[in-house]
């Protein structure tokens, strides 16, 4: 019999599904650009950060939170959290920022269930993408 997977693993499986997601849905010919620098490089050599820390269950997988970054500003210069923030609002309307900054302060505690279910959501969306 199998052994179940444990909730760690099954959250790093969701981060992983995710952040290909996230990397590949606005790619031309596999080339992403990072949304703080406009740097320009294959998907896969690029990360998927966080406008909120992913620490905060509220927002780690909402994918207006998470854009495509290069190492440099999101490792390096720590996420370039106010160029990040400017271009979220200039993206998806004035003050997307600041609900982002007050959704991730919610208290979220996703089920076994929820988590497998955005697994199967972003497998799918990943896969409708190739």
């Amino acid at each position: 019999m199998a052994k179940k997977p444990t909730r760690k693993t099954i959250i790093k499986k969701l981060d992983t599904i995710f952040s290909i997601y996230i990397r590949r849905r606005y790619a031309k010919n596999d080339i992403a650009e990072c949304f703080t620098c406009n740097k320009q490089s294959h998907w896969k050599e690029l990360q998927c950060g966080h406008f909120q820390s992913r620490k905060h269950y509220a927002t780690r997988w909402d994918e207006t939170n998470c854009q495509v970054q290069c190492a440099g500003c999101n490792v390096f210069k720590y996420g370039e959290q106010y160029i990040f923030g400017k271009r979220l609002d200039a993206k998806y309307g004035k003050g997307t920022a600041e609900k982002l900054y007050i959704k991730a302060r919610k208290m979220v505690k996703l089920s076994t269930e929820d988590l497998f279910s955005l697994i199967n959501k972003y497998e799918h969306l990943t896969n409708t993408l190739k």
